[in-house]
């Protein structure tokens, strides 16, 4: 017996001792170095905040010339990861895509999104999964968009004619773009223009208010919150930031509950079971209703997509077509050639219709153009590692935060002639599209999370610019010179211009082209 335990003894004793060499050489194999991307040297607490400025794409562009096209940084307490060419773009978000398709957790995404709740920040899973499907099957299927056509063709008019109307005096054209945009999403997602609505019986918001509320919301959601990044000092909300955050969606609260009551008294009035969807809303009710969803869709969930719909819609096509504009006053050679282009191929006695504009290839060029040279996400919206990962040779840990800069690629002087220069011409006889198929072109994003909206806001801006170029002839008030025009812009979710175009307009077809 003694003989026995003194072999359980020292078996037991020789399990421990292996155990103890191989978890030892895990930790050891845990604490190895890690190959990780070249970047500056980070400070002890802020890491690499301090070399951010405003425009956070302009800083990280000057940092990637210096340590390359894949570049790692820390932002407080979270690694971050910065792709900056084609070749690391497709590696994120096409190779690795999968690993890559979750979104942080910010204070954005918490307070101004239902708790992660939209379509943008909501996390890689079942629910993000089922939002993606209900977005390409049902709210932007092309039959739905197509069923929505007259709308966008109705609100285009209403914005050719504000314009003539003012012909001869300056105006601030972002008005005017903002108008038709939300016009356009309005009716699409919400059945009817509530801004009008708003304004004629509202004694909480104007129409005005709640464009700035827009503006606001998407400032909001590209901004360098400290406490986003140094998680233990976000209390005290240095910057102001969350606070805003919260003001804002009680804001917004409070419209979309309106919003939602409304259709529901009209699908009770009409009776749910035989009810037929006018727009995205009573599309968004119905899902809600089926019971074999694989995730339940609650009142908050409606509530954040029916927000993302109505900003995302509305901000980028506004954005897109004012730097357009604003780049051709300055090369009035470029408004010659779309112009003679649009005489040769619509001519001077009808509007352009969307079915005109794979027709004119320049007017689609200067797009792509403008959005090379202004993405309105310059640095597309943060992604998270999932798990552990190689990218072009170098250890990705999981956690690590990662931003694609395509404004950058969009400069890439191996990519692109003269860089700096707005040249649609480049894109004549190039297939490159903005689908997120060729990455040196990636306005909407691609794989996974990209903009589910693409086509929506594809179509608007296009036929929106295309009827400006072809109604009016454009210049900048008074003595005022193209190289007076100021370019600067403001970092947030969008970019867009930081001083509005104020510009005048003079109209270039025969009269009764503009009875509407």
């Amino acid at each position: 017996m003694e003989l026995e335990a003194s072999w359980f003894i020292y078996a037991a004793a020789w399990l421990v001792a292996l155990a103890l060499i191989l978890v030892s050489g895990q930790t050891y194999r845990r604490r190895r170095p890690l190959n990780q991307p070249p970047g500056p040297k980070p400070w002890p607490i802020i890491g690499n905040l301090n070399l951010i400025g405003s425009l956070p794409h302009h800083s990280i562009h000057k940092l990637a010339q210096k340590y390359g096209p894949i570049m790692q940084l820390r932002f407080g307490s979270y690694p971050v990861v910065v792709g900056s060419s084609v070749e690391m773009a497709k590696l994120f978000l096409k190779i690795h895509d999968l690993n890559f398709a979750s979104r942080p957790k910010m204070a954005a995404g918490k307070h101004t999104t239902y708790n992660y709740s939209d379509i943008t920040w909501s996390p890689y899973g079942p629910y993000w999964r089922q939002a993606r499907k209900m977005c390409l099957m049902e709210l932007f299927s092309a039959k739905r968009l197509e069923s929505y056509e007259y709308i966008r063709v109705e609100e285009t008019q209403a914005l050719l004619k504000g314009l003539y109307e003012s012909s001869g005096r300056a105006v601030n054209l972002k008005d005017h773009l903002s108008d038709v945009s939300l016009n356009v999403i309005s009716r699409m997602v919400l059945g009817k223009k509530y801004l009008d609505e708003l304004t004629e019986t509202s004694s909480m918001m104007s129409a005005e208010e709640f464009k700035k509320m827009l503006d606001e919301l998407f400032l909001l959601n590209g901004v360098m919150n400290i406490g986003d990044w140094i998680p233990w000092i976000d209390f005290m909300d240095m910057q102001g930031y969350v606070k805003r955050m919260k003001v804002l969606s009680k804001k917004f609260d409070w419209f979309l509950e309106h919003v939602i009551d409304e259709h529901n008294e009209r699908r009770e009035r009409e009776c749910v079971k035989d009810f037929v969807a006018k727009d995205m809303v009573d599309v968004l009710l119905q899902l809600a209703d089926d019971p074999n969803l694989e995730v339940k869709l609650n009142r908050s969930s409606i509530k954040a997509f029916t927000q993302d719909l109505i900003a995302g819609g509305t901000e980028s096509s506004a954005v897109t077509v004012e730097w357009a504009i604003a780049e051709l006053l300055k090369k009035p050679e470029i408004f010659k050639k779309a112009s003679e282009e649009l005489d040769r191929v619509i001519g001077r006695e009808r509007w352009v219709e969307e079915k005109d504009i794979p027709h004119l290839p320049y007017i689609k060029a200067i797009v792509k153009e403008t959005m090379r040279v202004h993405p309105v996400a310059p640095m597309l919206t943060p992604r998270l590692a999932r798990e552990d990962c190689e990218v072009a040779g170098y250890n990705i840990p999981a956690g690590t935060r990662v931003f694609i800069n395509t404004w950058t690629i969009g400069r890439d002087p191996s990519l692109w002639d003269a860089p700096n220069e707005f040249k649609p011409e480049r894109f004549i006889g190039k297939d490159i599209d903005v689908k997120g198929h060729d990455f040196e072109l990636l306005p909407f994003g691609s794989g996974r999370r990209m903009c589910p909206g693409y086509s929506l806001g594809l179509k608007v801006i296009q036929s929106s610019l295309a009827n400006l170029l072809q109604g009016f002839d454009w210049k900048l008030p008074g003595q005022m010179k193209p190289e007076d025009l100021n370019m600067e812009e403001i970092f947030g979710l969008s970019t867009p211009k930081k001083f509005p175009l104020v510009t005048v307009v003079q109209p270039r077809l025969p009269a009764h082209v503009y009875c509407f």
